[in-house]
């Protein structure tokens, strides 16, 4: 089994479940990368974002080198969406960062969130359910999980694949914005296994 299948397999072998949609998105209070404390009931009546990321996944490497997350935060940010990307990696996994190394590798991708929550005790990811990175989800302004699942139809560790895939997450947005129900509300989540403490 090469590299690629097995970091996608072993997101279906992990027993914990993402919030389904269209229930109440889970509460959160976690630092950013400047120690300032975030929570989602500060973005009410807002759509927000939650891309759960790493620093070393070849799945959130293709997304960046792509141009396809950093774009399609830009943009989100431009119609006023909230775009909140999550480390939930524990302080004793080898893939972690420091808050402040954190933010400079995000910034170095072109990363362009409204903010990096540093999640290091994981409560936020086992909340929602996150398993791989990217994990994606989508929280209405009513506050209800409209979207979970993959950022695109495409497992790829490919920047040229990433560009040429279905965006899920763009395409649920838009239906929010057209004052549509999410067609897709959740997917299949591929990447890398998400190092939580204890795993």
């Amino acid at each position: 089994m090469n590299r690629r299948h097995a970091l996608i397999l072993a997101a279906g072998a992990l027993s914990g479940l993402p919030v389904l949609a269209a229930s109440p998105a889970p509460q959160f209070e976690v630092p950013d990368t400047r120690m300032q404390k975030r929570r989602l009931s500060e973005f009410r009546g807002k759509t927000v974002v939650l891309e759960w990321t790493a620093a070393s996944c070849p799945f959130v490497r293709a997304q960046y080198e792509s141009g396809v997350m950093p774009e399609l935060q830009r943009w989100a940010a431009a119609q006023g969406i909230v775009w909140l990307s999550v480390i939930s990696t524990h302080p004793s996994r080898r893939d972690y960062l420091p808050p402040d190394k954190a933010d400079a590798l995000h910034r170095g991708r072109s990363g362009a969130p409204a903010a990096l929550l540093m999640d290091s005790a994981g409560t936020m990811g086992r909340a929602y359910g996150a398993v791989v990175t990217p994990h994606m989800f989508i929280v209405g302004p009513k506050g209800d999980l409209v979207y979970s699942g993959a950022i695109s139809d495409n497992p790829t560790m490919s920047a040229k694949e990433a560009r040429a895939s279905r965006n899920y997450v763009r395409a649920a947005l838009d239906d929010l914005a057209a004052g549509r129900k999410v067609a897709t509300p959740s997917t299949r989540p591929f990447g890398c296994t998400i190092a939580y403490s204890g795993d």
